[in-house]
């Protein structure tokens, strides 16, 4: 060998040993040399490596330097051998791991990464259990363009990135294919910037992370559950969503209840069944598993009637009291409550129980912390450089660029990837309106105008519209909710036109009017009743959902119940109210957990719902309404199948201020069934109180939320009431009703008994003739 060339080897072998050398695979490995081949094996700390083939074996030696081991053959072994290692007097048989020299990335998949369209990114980057040449092992696959090397880390190496550098292929991505490695291999990697600075960083597509504190990332194989919602998903796809009934229930499954309470007090029916006394935490109180969760909460949502649970964020994030909208890991579901795979089989019974799952999905930023997307390879590589586009300040988080190809990817198919993966239903997009404005929560002179001069991020526009796009095109039926407080246009229009591509966004303006109005002492509720009706002149500008959040009952806002006026009897009265007007207005639903039978504390995410009070008839009356609503909401179209059509909707009169009652009509133009509400705001019953109709005949009260069952003064109207010739509200007939204080009645034409009303009249006149 050449003086030259000995030279040479020797560098390689100080940069492999200082951890300084981007192509491993230029060395080790078999490479030609001559008319022969050689092997080398790079094996810190080896006392001695034997190289094994074909039953035989072959000492190895180290000519160039102390761990690069080295032996000639006359023929290209490929990957068929295997290393004998002797190290601190520990031996093992190994395969090499830079026998496997063939590119993981293929160049359709560099090219489709580059430019932002690779919607399965996620099957070639990360970390994948796969056989290369007859060899099991994981595949690692990293994007890090500005490093200077990265190196894997792990149990297997005894952490040591000396062991295992990566290779350096086009487009900025490191490749190692390890063998032997299995699921549940614990892993980092270890990036070294162009100024030899070290960080060790979880894996930004990893698919399984530890349980917080530990920090680092776990192989986790996809493909092996076996799902049995194909109905599920073929139903929810061949269908469109917004002409469906949506009542979703909104929680966190941390804080929705813990496993150390004295007794289990969900039934199998999902009936709730409370403990003596509360149940305080107890030191060490654990949280509830994917599968314990599924035998609890899903019968309990069940039972209620709502259509969809919606769980706060759970993809890893370290920080409980973020409550999950500070995420590390985007790829996994946390392991707070079990494996990726055991959260599939939550959806998956969720699904066999008519239940849809929408997720809380944070792409609008991410924190610092030292192992996650921060300063991910020694530069911004996944977040602005410059803090006045690039952070949140308030917050302490850093703002995705989107206007970099491959992280805009990142977010696209890591959105695709929860629905295929997971089999999610929809997302809710947190925080659109800290996207969309480059100034939102920044004073001036502290954030950068667009390329116009304007304050839009044109980039965050671009990311969500072909976030949606791609969503659709891939999930039709699925739901894509804005959380957008502002009154930017067209969020929930077609991309085609300009639109932000989703189908429904938060109603904020609603859920501050009526929390607003709520919150007034009832006498001076008649000098704004434009709050419960403004909502409708602006309803039909997008498709809205109504939420009342986990936002409202936390930093001294107070519970639902306590934001109410009065004693407890008008509380509850009140919330009673509020629900049925909510689920009675046009648009879908959310409200969150503990809403549903009167928390009076505020969320705390560090320990349970106040399952205690459902042993008190108030409470177990308000928990019965909202069972009872939700099943009247879904077996009743004209509630839900119109929500955003003018027709679906339409005032009796909104105009009696002075008693502070509204009454309107609901609408389905499918079967022409229709609804009339009326709204009681005070606690003032009306004995004598006139509603105008369209028709004559029979109107059944078929839902008073005064009801006795429901802890109401059970005031009513006797089941129903016909008609009057009495002009009222610009119709020819009318109903004289019993309005209960504070309530909300609706009322349906009973068309067989309007009928006989009609006979009954022209036999008359007929006699009478």
């Amino acid at each position: 060998m050449a003086p030259a060339s000995l030279d040479w080897m020797v560098q390689d072998g100080q940069k492999l040993e200082e951890c300084r050398h981007d192509h491993p695979f230029a060395v080790l490995g078999p490479q030609p040399l001559g008319d022969h081949w050689v092997v080398r094996a790079w094996m810190p700390e080896a006392e001695r490596v034997e190289l094994r083939l074909n039953g035989q074996s072959l000492a190895m030696e180290c000519p160039h330097h102390r761990w690069l081991f080295e032996a000639e053959l006359d023929h290209d072994p490929a990957q068929n051998y295997q290393l004998w290692v002797r190290r601190a007097g520990i031996e093992h048989q190994q395969h090499d791991p830079w026998a496997f020299r063939e590119e993981w990335m293929g160049e359709l998949d560099r090219h489709l990464f580059a430019e932002g369209n690779h919607h399965h990114i996620w099957r070639r980057l990360g970390a994948h259990v796969c056989e290369r040449n007859g060899v099991t092992g994981v595949q690692f696959a990293l994007w890090a363009p500005n490093a200077l090397t990265v190196a894997m880390l792990g149990d297997f190496n005894g952490w040591d990135g000396r062991h295992h550098p990566m290779q350096l292929r086009l487009g900025g991505i490191w490749e190692l294919f390890i063998p032997g490695l299995m699921p549940g291999t614990i892993y980092k990697y270890e990036v070294r910037n162009q100024h030899g600075h070290c960080y060790q960083k979880a894996d930004p597509y990893g698919f399984q992370h530890e349980v917080r504190p530990q920090q680092g990332s776990v192989v986790a194989q996809l493909g092996q559950y076996r799902w049995s919602d194909q109905g599920w998903l073929a139903e929810r796809d061949s269908r469109d969503p917004l002409e469906q009934p949506i009542a979703v229930y909104e929680m966190h499954l941390g804080s929705w209840m813990h496993a150390a309470m004295d007794q289990p007090f969900i039934e199998p029916d999902g009936t709730p069944r409370p403990p003596v006394a509360a149940a305080d935490l107890k030191p060490g109180a654990r949280l509830l598993t994917y599968p314990e969760l599924a035998d609890r909460l899903i019968p309990y949502v069940k039972a209620r009637g709502f259509t969809h649970i919606e769980l706060l964020p759970i993809a890893e994030h370290p920080f409980d009291g973020s409550w999950g909208y500070q995420v590390t890991g985007f790829y996994a579901p946390t392991s707070r409550f079990g494996s990726p795979d055991e959260f599939r089989a939550f959806v998956d019974r969720c699904h066999a129980e008519g239940i849809g799952v929408l997720l809380d999905w944070v792409p609008g930023h991410f924190p610092k912390d030292s192992h996650g997307l921060a300063f991910f390879d020694g530069c911004h590589l996944y977040e602005h450089a410059d803090s006045r586009i690039g952070e949140h300040k308030e917050w302490g988080t850093l703002i995705f660029n989107y206007s970099r190809n491959e992280v805009r990817n990142f977010l696209v198919a890591n959105l695709v990837y929860w629905f295929e993966e997971f089999h999610i239903d929809g997302i809710r997009v947190d925080a659109v309106a800290s996207m969309l404005y480059r100034d939102y929560l920044r004073p001036d002179g502290e954030w950068l105008p667009n390329e116009y001069g304007g304050r839009e991020n044109l980039e965050a526009v671009r990311f969500l519209q072909q976030a949606n796009a791609v969503l659709f095109h891939h999930f039709p039926g699925a739901l894509s909710i804005a959380e957008e407080s502002t009154t930017w246009p067209m969020v929930t229009k077609p991309t085609e036109i300009g639109g932000l591509g989703f189908n429904l966004k938060w109603n904020m303006g609603w859920m501050h009017d009526m929390l607003d109005y709520f919150e007034l002492d009832h006498w001076f509720r008649q000098f704004h009743q434009n709050n419960i009706s403004f909502s409708i002149w602006y309803h039909y500008t997008e498709n809205f959902m109504l939420a009342l959040s986990h936002d409202e009952v936390v930093h001294g806002k107070s519970s639902l119940l306590h934001k109410m006026p009065g004693d407890d009897w008008l509380k509850f009265a009140n919330v009673r109210a509020l629900l049925a007007y909510m689920w009675t207005h046009p648009g879908k639903k959310t409200i969150f957990m503990g809403m549903e039978f009167g928390q009076r504390s505020e969320w705390n995410v560090w320990g349970d719902l106040q399952w205690d009070l459902l042993q008190y008839d108030a409470h177990k009356g308000l928990l019965a309404m909202v069972d009872d609503l939700n099943r009247f909401y879904r077996e009743e179209p004209a509630l839900w199948r119109d929500d955003f059509v003018e027709y679906g909707f339409q005032w009796i009169d909104c105009s009696d201020n002075r008693h502070s009652v509204i009454s309107f009509m609901r609408r389905e133009s499918t079967t022409g069934r229709w609804l009339v509400v009326v709204a009681n705001f005070t606690p003032q019953s009306h004995s004598h109180y006139r509603v105008g109709v369209p028709l004559e005949g029979y109107y059944s009260e078929v839902f008073n939320t005064d009801s006795s069952r429901y802890g109401g003064s059970n005031l009513g109207n006797l089941g129903g009431k016909f008609t009057d010739t009495c002009p009222m509200h610009g119709y020819e007939q009318s109903i004289n009703l019993c309005l209960p204080p504070l309530s909300v009645l609706v009322l349906q034409r009973d068309e067989a008994r309007s009928q006989a009303l009609c006979d009954e009249s022209t036999e008359a006149g007929r006699l009478v003739g």
